[in-house]
This record gives structure tokens, sequence and C-alpha cells, in this order.
């Protein structure tokens, strides 16, 4: 459910400490300079145990390899591969361009990534469980970049690659990583479930002129993206920032600026399992900064619904949009939600949604779909849709209204409301709560305001509540 709220972080500290308390046997690799392991393709990946560390410490020139983790970790004891980061907090770079395999590993899809979690002939085949790949700068898988394989053969890789490619796998943890200049950033299969993305720094991705590759483009069984910033694609590419097939999907505190759309929910497609999952119907998106620069693709923010033409298999349920702080420097029209048919839902309230442009620029439906609208804050003259209109709008009149939401300070992109913003304790109180908010960049902190709930997503810097 999208009001449970125990971090992630604890989670993983959790873990940290179960792993130093309990895992007297588990092992751990140090990778780099003047380390007991030169390269990464020297660490035993074909037999990495619950509990065992691969850290890679960082180093001037990138690290040219790639790999495949096909092993199994446990509750509290998981297999973690880290980066080590420089002097500088600069984060260890892994680079997909000239890569080399390690020999003893044979794994198919090796075209599509640079750290592959999934399937493999050597190490055995098995389902990867309790994986956290976390402070790795991870980059340029696609054409037309080339890598060698396990045998030393060289292959182009496929303009689907992702710098993470999750084919299959159970409690997968990505956090604090760099993902960029690939063709899918970040790729999550739907044989995938009960996974975190968080603290990433996702941009450059795509394919030039391609509107099928993304930032990250995922499907999964229970998947939450928390504390993320999502930059541009890159130059010429049509993608969307974040394309999701999931059930059970969670998108809170992230900042995500450009795209073709900033996220684009869709089916899981035809013969998917994840149609059968009773979350499939409901997803929670909150507390997000949704950024529409002038001129950047689709002049919608969200899609909701599907895109298979098959619409017996779209999602046909509830977004759950609350507490979110849109804001689009557009000259022309935005669209806040396309719902693909009046079978889909949308319960908006809390939001700020905030266009440069005269109120008349903004509508909240593209054509179809049902949406409740409360407490948001709009701009005068908004209107239900740009074009022909077949869906409903039920609007309680609880809105504020004005020609700006009181931003602290627009120009910079600090979002965060000043003290006489008519945002402060105008929102409405629900059963799903947002104690936490965003933090430039990839970070977040306790939501200020324990008598009232403020609009939009980022509330009264923390200052000046004090």
């Amino acid at each position: 459910m999208g009001g449970m709220e125990w971090s992630f972080a604890c989670i993983l500290m959790l873990g940290i400490m179960v792993f130093f308390m309990g895992s007297a046997d588990a092992a751990e690799y140090q990778v780099g300079p003047e380390k007991s392991y030169a390269s990464i393709g020297d660490v035993p990946w074909e037999s990495l145990n619950p509990g065992d560390m691969v850290s890679i410490y960082w180093r001037r020139d990138p690290y040219n390899e790639k790999w495949v983790i096909c092993r199994r970790g446990e509750e509290g004891n998981p297999i973690t591969v880290r980066g080590i980061p420089g002097p500088d907090g600069q984060l260890p770079v892994i680079d997909g361009r000239d890569a080399t395999t390690r020999t003893s590993l044979n794994y198919w899809n090796g075209r599509r990534s640079v750290i592959k979690i999934g399937g493999a002939n050597t190490p055995p085949d098995t389902m990867p469980a309790y994986i956290i790949v976390k402070n790795l700068d991870i980059r340029s898988a696609r054409p037309p970049y080339t890598f060698s394989d396990h045998d030393g053969v060289i292959q182009e890789y496929a303009s689907n690659a992702s710098s993470i490619y999750v084919e299959k796998g159970e409690h997968i943890i990505i956090s604090n990583c760099i993902i960029r200049d690939s063709g899918n950033g970040l790729f999550i299969s739907h044989d995938t479930s009960d996974s975190v993305v968080e603290g990433c720094w996702v941009y450059d991705n795509g394919i030039e002129g391609s509107i099928y590759h993304h930032n990250s483009y995922t499907s999964a069984a229970g998947l939450t993206f928390q504390y993320n910033r999502y930059g541009s694609l890159r130059e010429g590419c049509r993608g969307n920032n974040l394309k999701d097939r999931s059930a059970g999907l969670i998108v809170r505190y992230n900042w995500i600026e450009g795209g073709n759309r900033q996220l684009d929910l869709v089916d899981a497609g035809g013969n998917s399992p994840l149609q059968k999952d009773p979350r499939y119907r409901e997803t929670f998106v909150y507390g997000n900064i949704l950024i529409e620069p002038d001129g950047a693709g689709n002049s919608q923010i969200v899609h909701y619904g599907g895109d298979s033409r098959n619409s017996d298999s779209y999602r046909k349920g509830k977004l759950y949009f609350y507490n979110n702080t849109v804001v689009s420097t557009r000259r022309g029209n935005t669209t806040l939600l396309r719902l693909s048919t009046n079978e889909e839902r949308a319960e908006c309230w809390n939001n700020v949604v905030y266009v440069t442009a005269d109120g008349n620029r903004l509508a909240m439906l593209a054509s179809a779909g049902a949406q409740n609208l409360s407490h948001n804050w709009l701009k005068p003259g908004w209107v239900s849709s740009h074009g022909d209109f077949t869906g409903t709008i039920n609007d309680d009149d609880t809105s504020v209204t004005g020609r700006n939401p009181g931003f602290v300070d627009e120009a910079s992109q600090d979002y965060h409301l000043r003290a006489d913003s008519d945002c402060i304790k105008a929102g409405k109180l629900s059963d799903y709560g947002v104690p936490y908010q965003y933090v430039r960049h990839r970070s977040s902190e306790v939501r200020p305001g324990e008598d009232g709930i403020d609009v939009g997503a980022l509330g009264q810097k923390t200052e000046a509540r004090q």
C-alpha cells in the first residue's frame, strides 16, 4: 500500500547490522588499486554466497568490465555489490565500452547489459534473490559500443541494452547509482518481485529518434521508486522518463524532469501474469516533483492505463496521485493526465499543478477517464480537456487558486513553499500519509508540519518552520 512508509534505507541498515552480527563466514572481495583483486573480472561471481560483499574502489580510470549476478542471498544476509567512493565522493565508473567478461561466466543476453541480474549457464541458473547494487556509476550499453563476451568474441550492444538489466530476481535493491548513456538506462523484467530503486540519478539514456527506449523501463510484481533524480534523455531521443508496466507500483519522493512523458504507466501486456496480481489495479504516485520543460516531447505529464491496443489488458484501476508538485514551463498546452479509457480512474488531491502559461493552457485530462479533484492548487481558467472529452471530472470545489503557488524561488527550482503561500495547511488529511519529502538531490527528510498538511510535494523549508 502507498501509505506504508518504513524507509528502505532503514531496512537496508537493519540488513547490514544482521550481516555483521550473523554472517561470520561471509567474504568481502575488495577490487581496485592496491586491493586483493585488480579487476572486477577476478572476483568469483559464480560462487558468491549469502552475506558476501564485493567492494569496488574508485579509481581515476573506469572499469571496462561487465558481469552477471546469478546467485541467491538471504533475508538479512544479502549479496552486496558496492562502490567505495573516491576522495571527493566520486563513484567508481563501470563503463560498458570495450568491456570484458570474466571467462568463468557463461550467460545469455550479454548484449543487453553492463550488469545483469538474472539467468546463466555458469554459475548454474537460479532465481537471484536478496541482491544489493549500490554506489556505482554505470554507463554505455548501447550501439555502436562493443564488448568482449566470456569467449573473447567481440559483440555490439543491442539497442535495448541497459546499464543494469534485471532479467529476473526477488528482493533486489538498486541504490545510489548513476545510470546513463544506455539504450534503456534501467530495465527490470516481469519475472522480478518486491524490489526497490532508490537514490539513483538516471539520465542521458535512449536511442536517437526512438520512442521505444527510455531512461527506465520496468515491469515487476511489487516495485518502489523513491528518492531518485530523473533527468533528460540523450539529445534526439524521444522515449519516456519512467515507463512502467508493474503490479504494485509505488512512485514516491522523486524528482523527474523532462522526457516525452515524465511517467508512462501502462499495461503489462496480453499474457503477463502481472495482470492477475490484485495490486495491478492500484498505482500510487505521491510526493514527487514532476517538471515539464518547454518543448520537451509530449505535453502530457502522466499516462495511466495501457498502450498495447488491447484494452482488455489495461490497468483499469485507480491511480492515486497526491501531494505532487507539477511545474510546466510550456508556452503551449499542458495536460496533467492521460487516462487510456473511461475505465481508468484517478484520485487527485493535495497536488500543486502549476503552468507558467495562462490557466486555460492547463487541462486535467486528455480525453477519457474519471478523475476526482480535491484540495489541489490550480491556476484559474483550467479546462477539462484540450480535445474531444468523453470522461468525467468531479471537482469538490476545495482547490486553492492563484497566479502562482508561492514557491521560495521558482527561477532556481526551489519549490518549497513560502510562509505566505496559500498552500500552507490547505491540504486534505487522508488515510494515505506523506511523512517524507524529497531533498535535492537524491535524498529525503521528514516532511515538516504536524498540525496540518501542505499542498504539494514540498512544504516550507525546515528552517522556515522553526
